[in-house]
C-alpha cells in the first residue's frame, strides 16, 4: 500500500467511460428508446452515488419490486431504493440511507400522474395543430413539461400580426386595393 497523499501526480487527458467500444441496444434499459427512470425521493447525497454508478457503468436496475424495510410489502420499485415511496414521503425519509430529510429530490409518481392526465386532457381539447405541436414538442425530448419554450393553448397574443383588420372581407378588399395600386405602378409579374 502506497504512502502518498495529496493529490494525483498527474490528470487524465480525457474522462472514463464504460463500455466505450461496446454497441448499447437502444432498445435495453438505458438505451435511447427505454431511458433509465428519474431518480425520486432520496436525500441529494444518495442521488449523487446514484447518478456516479450509472456514468461509470456500475448501475444495475432492479428486475423486480424488493421489499420496504417499513411497511414489508414489495412497493420498492426503483434500484438502490431500500423504503417505498409512500412510506418515504410520510416519514420524511430518504429511501436509500432512511435519514430524516427536509426536502427529497424529484417527483412523486402520484404528481407525474396527476401531471400526465391534465397535459391529456388539454391534448383532448386542443385544435388539431396545437396538439400535434403538443405531442411534437413532447417527442423531441421535452417531455410534455411546462417551460418557456412550450407555447400556451390558444395563444391569441399574436392575433393581429396575420390579419390586422377585424374581419375577412375587410382583409380580402384591402388585398385587392393593393393590387390595383401595384398594376397601376406597372409591378405586375413577368411571364415565363
Amino acid at each position: 500500500m502506497s504512502k502518498r497523499q495529496g493529490p494525483p501526480k498527474h490528470q487524465n487527458r480525457y474522462a472514463w467511460k464504460p463500455n466505450l467500444g461496446q454497441k448499447i441496444n437502444e432498445t435495453e434499459p438505458g438505451g435511447r428508446f427505454r431511458p433509465l427512470s428519474e431518480i425520486t425521493g432520496v436525500c441529494q447525497r444518495c442521488k449523487d452515488q446514484i447518478d456516479w454508478k450509472r456514468r461509470y457503468g456500475k448501475y444495475k436496475p432492479i428486475v423486480e419490486p424488493a421489499k420496504c424495510q417499513k411497511c414489508g410489502k414489495r412497493n420498492v420499485r426503483q434500484a438502490y431504493h431500500n423504503v417505498c415511496t409512500a412510506c418515504s414521503k410520510d416519514l420524511g425519509i430518504c429511501a436509500k440511507c432512511c435519514t430524516q430529510v427536509k426536502q427529497l429530490i424529484g417527483r412523486d409518481v402520484s404528481e407525474e400522474e396527476s401531471e400526465r392526465k391534465a397535459l391529456e386532457e388539454a391534448i383532448r381539447g386542443a385544435r388539431e395543430r396545437e396538439r400535434r405541436t403538443l405531442l411534437r414538442l413532447m417527442n423531441r425530448g421535452n417531455g410534455g413539461e411546462s417551460g418557456p419554450s412550450v407555447p400556451k393553448i390558444a395563444d391569441r397574443s399574436r392575433e393581429g400580426d396575420i390579419f390586422p383588420v377585424a374581419s375577412l372581407d375587410e382583409y380580402a378588399e384591402q388585398a385587392r386595393q393593393q393590387d390595383d395600386s401595384d398594376e397601376e405602378e406597372g409591378g405586375e409579374f413577368p411571364e415565363n
